[in-house]
């Protein structure tokens, strides 16, 4: 054999050994492949627990049964193990629903579908707890279900809590407050409810009444607890039960005229749920849930689930020999089945094992008839549930994965209006963006928005058959009247006064109150008491009744304890004192400006006036001359343009630029000087060494106030008067006393009172007036209780009255007296300070700086090229004679320095010229000298041969 044959050889063995190598790997993948599959179990027994004949039992049966049937028949999970289905009926008992779990502890079950209610999940798992066996409901909403407290429970449907958000938010977007709610007294009716008034809370909304009913209460207990609701103010109902109860209870209602126009009645899901599964109703059943709001789990659209839908009237004939309808439930059972399918793939992919182990302290016990020791744990059981809870799937619900609070992701509720034999979708609700008519799909692609104005649903059929929103509430049917309070007063009787003899009151404040009250779409029974005994005006702080009408101050302190309608008159604090006319003097001119004004002004004419010299004064001639004429020409520049008379001419651009902004200046100085000593000599006017609020505070005189008023606590609180200082006072006979007895004599120096009444005591006492500003923003209004309805239409009422006039007309009738009015007084007028026109003063400077700066970087540009040309400026002269250059050089005029230079410069050239001829003779000379000496060296040299 040649050699290049024995290499061929070799290459073909080696490669045989390859793939001899490779076919034994390739086996012993194959090997292990099987094996691992070998090691899923061929079953796997799960349970479930549920009333079969129930509206939720008999869809979640079919839909079960028929996902186990679509699970065990498909190739994509699980990989040959099956799953092994035992159903238990809990009919509707607690008791059976707990053994029935006990027994699923004996059968080696890894996962239990249910149970159906929240009050037996709440017990079972704890047993799952303890046996370490998932629970996994489509029907238990109970939100505290998903606490720490039941790790083992997993909850494939959407939380109550998220319903009870989505019923608070339309309450909230129709603004009412309070909400009456009926629901069964368990844990799944309670629980409920709680989380129903959280929700509202955080809308500044309230539960006003709880009705709670028993499990399985007839309908005469039903009644009996809605006789007592019937007569409540709140016409907002919530109702929380379950669907074999919840018929009875608007059954019921109805019977009591509960439902009808001007009520609001809400159903959680249980009533869709119902109208889904049952078809069309009794008509006794339909009448009675006309107009109810109702919800209903969101779950979207799509291929899986319209094929389901479509095989569903199939599946229900073969198990219920009938067509049941589907619910929501109904879909949610059927996508627990596949979580569940899911987890227990994902769990066989990781290595898991199903193996169970005895409870030694159950063996402690003795097994005894209960077989207690048959029971055993799932060790693996908490692998799974993580499974479960890692799953991320896409059912006939929709997208299912957990939250970190093992709720299902994106929640959703269609928000339905019962109509006629049917329903009307109004909109959606998600977590993601509140009330929509969008559907969540689509609020999902775009940012949250939860802003009022995003907040819609389309119109909604009321109980009644009317589109008109209700009012939500109405008075109590139960004998009562509103008690209002009517403040007695001692003293301005024309705001509000009882009459004598009489429960009738008079008044500014009572007639705007009867007036809006008849604006009312309803009537408001009610009966006026007096507040106060009319020798002393009565505290508006200290009112205990169910409203109070009056002359009442809206203040901070009296919003945190009650709600105020809109003021129907501004009345903030002002301060009335004595004064006298002002009388003129001869130096009256001076009294426009402060002495701030009068000495900034003055500077800056005289500054204006020295900077446009110095811009001037090398290239005008207006501005050169000896000093005591420069400094004239400052002068009379500076103040001439105070009257535009100035006659020197500027010619330099800066300085151009300079007096054209000092002339703006100087123009709007004049016009507020001419205006403001216009009205100094010609009006009349008032004079007062109070000033306003701010001389109280600063001096020790003693202040008067209204008693009963806030004014007093403000004084005292917001300002630190001292409360020695401040002298109560009753009537307007006797502010007039204390005016005009002044501080020294036991007086007051000024009055501190409300402008309402001010300007009725100044109708007719001209004596005195308001000095400074009104130093508090406030206004009148009626008092209710917090949140009270009557309240919000009662300001309504008022607005109406404002817009029509009314309110004007009945101001005019009480409170116009006409005693001061057609003087045209006027308060002394303030003088103009330096802030008004700091502004201008602030541009006009800055001006000057820049025009300086830039004048001098030219000048010294000049001087630097002018220096070398100076005889004698060469070598090391000293600093003052380069300052004493400097001085002059900026002090000639342009026109000679410019004359100088340019005849420096011919002069430089003459001299050149004159150096460069004599140069040329002298060579010349030097030429013909020798010249002249070489011929004279010839002819002696001729002569001497």
């Amino acid at each position: 054999m040649s050699r290049a044959e024995s290499g061929i050889y070799a290459q073909k063995s080696a490669m045989s050994v390859v793939w001899v190598l490779v076919l034994c790997l390739f086996c012993n993948g194959c090997h292990s492949l099987g094996a691992d599959v070998r090691k899923r179990p061929e079953t796997v027994n799960i349970g479930s627990i549920f009333t079969f004949n129930s509206i939720i039992g008999k869809v979640a049966k079919v839909a079960v049964q028929a996902a186990i049937e679509d699970v065990n028949s498909s190739p994509n999970i699980l990989r040959g193990t099956k799953l092994k289905l035992t159903m238990h009926d809990s009919n509707s008992s607690g008791f059976l629903g707990i053994t029935d779990a006990l027994q699923f502890m004996e059968g080696d079950t890894v996962a239990i579908i249910g149970p159906q209610s929240s009050v037996l999940a709440h017990v079972i798992s704890h047993v799952a707890n303890e046996f370490k066996i998932p629970l996994l409901s489509f029907s238990a909403t109970d939100p505290t279900l998903s606490s720490l407290q039941y790790p083992f429970f997993i909850r494939t449907t959407q939380s109550d809590l998220y319903q009870m958000a989505a019923i608070s938010d339309v309450i909230n977007s129709y603004d009412w407050r309070k909400v009456i709610a009926i629901y069964i007294d368990d844990d799944h009716g309670r629980n409920g409810i709680a989380a129903l008034g959280d929700e509202l809370a955080t809308r500044r909304c309230e539960i006003s009444y709880r009705v709670a009913l028993e499990t399985g209460s007839t309908r005469a207990d039903i009644k009996e607890v809605l006789v007592k609701v019937a007569l409540m103010e709140a016409r907002i109902y919530v109702v929380h039960t379950y669907t074999g109860q919840g018929l009875d209870v608007f059954a019921v209602a109805q019977s009591l005229g509960m439902t009808g126009s001007g009520s609001v009645w809400f159903a959680t899901n249980w009533l869709s749920t119902i109208l889904d599964t049952s078809g069309p109703l009794s008509q006794e059943a339909s009448s009675s849930v006309q107009g109810v709001i109702t919800m209903r789990m969101y779950t979207p659209n799509s291929e899986h689930k319209r094929n389901f839908v479509s095989e569903w009237s199939n599946l229900t004939k073969k198990e219920n020999k009938s067509a049941v309808g589907l619910s929501t439930y109904g879909l949610y059972a059927y996508d627990t089945v596949w979580l569940l399918a899911h987890g227990l793939d994902e769990f066989f992919n990781q290595g898991g094992k199903i193996s169970f182990s005895n409870d030694s302290r159950l063996n402690e016990l003795g097994g005894g008839s209960l077989r207690l020791d048959a029971m055993t744990i799932f060790n693996e059981g908490d692998s799974l549930l993580e499974s479960i809870l890692q799953v991320n799937m896409t059912g006939i619900t929709g997208p299912i994965k957990f939250t970190q609070d093992k709720d299902i992701i994106n929640p959703a509720y269609e928000v339905i209006n019962v109509i006629g034999t049917g329903i009307r979708r109004i909109g959606y609700w998600t977590n993601y963006s509140g009330l929509s008519v969008e559907r969540p799909e689509a609020l999902y692609t775009k940012p949250p928005n939860r802003s009022s104005s995003s907040q819609q649903l389309y119109s909604v059929v009321w109980p009644g058959q009317t589109t008109r929103k209700p009012r939500g509430w109405v008075f109590p049917q139960n004998g009562k009247q509103l008690r209002i309070a009517v403040t007695n007063r001692a003293s301005f009787h024309e705001f509000v006064a009882e009459e004598r003899g009489t429960n009738m009151f008079k008044g500014y404040c009572i007639d705007v109150f009867n007036a809006a009250m008849n604006l009312l779409p309803y009537a408001v029974p009610h009966q006026l008491i007096a507040f106060g005994d009319g020798h002393k005006n009565p505290n508006g702080t200290e009112l205990v009744y169910d409203a109070a009408v009056g002359d009442i101050a809206i203040t901070t302190t009296r919003t945190r304890m009650v709600d105020f309608t809109q003021p129907y008159i501004e009345s903030g604090l002002v301060v009335v004192a004595p004064v006298k006319k002002s009388n003129t003097s001869a130096w009256a001119f001076l009294r426009p400006f402060t002495r701030q004004m009068w000495f900034v002004t003055g500077v800056s004419f005289l500054v204006v006036g020295a900077v446009v010299w110095i811009l001037e004064h090398r290239i005008n001639d207006d501005f050169r001359g000896p000093p005591r004429q420069q400094c004239v020409t400052i002068l009379w520049f500076s103040f001439s343009t105070m009257f535009f008379s100035h006659r020197e001419n500027t010619v330099s651009t800066l300085g151009r630029l300079i007096l054209v902004i000092w002339l703006f200046v100087v123009l709007i100085i004049n016009s507020s000087y001419t205006a403001s000593l216009t009205s100094i000599l010609t009006v009349e006017k008032l004079s007062s060494p109070i000033k306003g609020i701010q001389t109280l505070v600063m001096n020790d005189d003693p202040i008067g106030f209204q008693q009963g008023s806030f004014s007093r606590n403000y004084l005292i609180n917001q300002l630190g008067i001292n409360e020695s200082r401040l002298k109560p006072l009753t009537t307007p006979d006797q502010y007039v006393e204390a005016l005009k007895r002044g501080p020294e004599n036991g007086g007051v120096a000024a009055i501190v009172d409300e402008r309402a009444y001010v300007e009725l005591f100044l109708a007719s006492h001209c004596e005195f007036s308001i000095v400074g500003q009104e130093f508090t923003r406030t206004g009148w209004g009626f008092a209710f209780p917090r949140d009270s309805p009557v309240a919000v239409d009662l300001s309504t009422a008022i607005l109406k009255l404002s817009e029509s006039g009314d309110l004007q007309r009945i101001h005019d009738k009480w409170l116009m007296s006409s005693a001061c009015t057609s003087q045209t007084t006027k308060f002394e007028v303030d003088k103009l300070e330096l802030k008004s026109f700091s502004g201008l003063f602030a541009i006009c400077g800055l001006a000057c700086v820049l025009a300086l700066i830039i004048y001098f970087a030219i000048i010294m540009h000049k001087f630097t090229r002018h220096l070398p040309e100076e005889p004698g400026s060469a070598g090391g002269s000293s600093r003052s004679a380069r300052l004493q250059t400097f001085l002059s050089f900026v002090d000639e005029k342009e026109v000679d320095l410019k004359s100088k230079s340019k005849r420096r410069h011919m002069e430089v050239a003459s001299n050149v010229g004159v150096d460069e001829d004599t140069s040329v003779n002298g060579s010349n000379r030097s030429r013909k000298f020798m010249s002249t000496n070489n011929s004279m060296n010839t002819q002696g040299a001729s002569e001497t041969t």
